[in-house]
């Protein structure tokens, strides 16, 4: 059946709107420093997410889960570039469709020709800027798309480096009560380095805010995993505010305030950032008389931890609750948001995930030894050979 030149000339019209929706994406998600990739970007995202989750939602290992997980960016990659590709052929198909003799398929033909610069077809009453737009749009997608690799990979270096230092500190995973445990015991050195946390603020602070810019300007970046499997930037940021407003709320006399403060407007605000640039309702300012999905005897527990290693308490947990909740309703509900869009390790204080599983909390080392003393087996040293 022939289509009528009015039919075609309106598939032409719905040909070229296409065709400026993927330049739109093209140039928003690759060249404009903003999340404003658009419709296109997110659904590729959600189709790939689904994918993903269909194939480990039987699985509930979490380390395998993982494993498979750590091919969604790279499968996002190549979906975005096909999503572009694709939809910019069907664009230009629709585009030469009205100057063809030959019907739809000659269209298709002719645009995946000159799409991909292959050059073996081009119908003759096609207006040559159709055909060179097509050439043009093919080679400046997939230039454009290596482009961006290098700093892409650039941004997710600098963010796994901090988050590989943390781990040292913050257990694997990450959790906020060990950060501050850890400092203070400092690797059973007798000596507290608490005063190192203010270096720590500022530099996590710096960190969300790179994160913040980059993760919102190249969302595919959000998927990428940490190299351990136990490791990732959602619990690692988490940590480190929940060390921030435990040290406030428990200690304020010792507290770096300012850089603690800072550190958890940074953190909040990259959490939200990034969940809304993600499509997810996250508000900009909670409501401070809100309470948060951490329960006091989770809050209890932490604080049993910290006591564990004589860590400085200067008040009541009673008192001290009210404190924590009006600092971690900032950024509680967009962390656990991301979290299990994520399927982030289910770190303890990390908030539900699609599968039921107990968080697993932080593993840890033998206990070290007090200055002075000789190392025994049970700090994990061999004993001294006297013989």
């Amino acid at each position: 059946m022939t289509v009528p030149l009015i039919g075609r000339s309106l598939a032409a019209v719905v040909g070229g709107l296409l065709v400026l929706t993927v330049w739109a994406s093209v140039i928003g998600t690759l060249i404009v420093h903003r999340p404003v990739g658009g419709w296109l970007m997110l659904q590729t995202d959600r189709i790939v997410g689904w994918a993903f989750t269909a194939v480990v939602s039987f699985i509930d290992d979490y380390r395998q889960r993982d494993r498979i997980l750590a091919g969604q960016a790279a499968a996002t990659l190549l979906a975005q570039l096909a999503a572009w590709l694709g939809v910019s052929l069907i664009g230009y198909s629709l585009l030469i469709w009205p100057f063809t003799t030959g019907g739809a398929g000659q269209a298709f033909t002719a645009a995946g020709s000159s799409l991909f610069t292959l050059g073996f077809a081009e119908p003759p009453a096609t207006p040559a800027v159709i055909v060179f737009a097509a050439a043009a749009t093919g080679l400046i997608i997939v230039t454009l798309q290596i482009a961006y690799l290098p700093a892409m990979y650039a941004a997710f270096n600098r963010r796994e480096t901090e988050v590989a230092l943390l781990n040292a500190r913050a257990g694997v995973p990450s959790w906020g009560p060990e950060l501050l445990a850890r400092t203070h015991y400092a690797l059973g050195s007798g000596v507290s380095t608490l005063d190192t946390l203010p270096d720590l603020y500022a530099g996590w602070e710096r960190w969300a805010a790179d994160v913040a810019e980059s993760h919102t300007a190249y969302l595919p970046l959000v998927r990428f995993r940490s190299p351990r499997p136990l490791s990732s930037w959602v619990t690692a940021l988490l940590a480190v505010l929940d060390s921030a407003a435990l040290f406030l709320a428990l200690s304020p006399g010792a507290a770096p305030e300012v850089p603690a403060r800072l550190c958890l407007r940074s953190g909040f605000l990259c959490f939200r950032q990034i969940a809304r640039a993600r499509g997810f309702d996250v508000p900009d300012e909670p409501d401070p008389d809100g309470q948060i999905s951490l329960s006091y005897q989770e809050f209890l527990d932490a604080i049993a931890r910290m006591r564990e290693v004589n860590f400085p308490i200067e008040r009541d947990p009673a008192d001290a609750w009210r404190d924590f909740v009006g600092w971690r309703i900032n950024y509680e509900q967009a962390a656990y948001v991301l979290a299990g869009a994520l399927d982030a390790v289910p770190a303890l204080w990390s908030g539900p995930r699609r599968h039921s599983g107990a968080a697993i909390a932080p593993i840890r080392p033998p206990l070290g030894r007090p200055a002075g003393q000789e190392p025994s087996r049970a700090d994990g040293a061999r004993p001294r050979n006297r013989s």
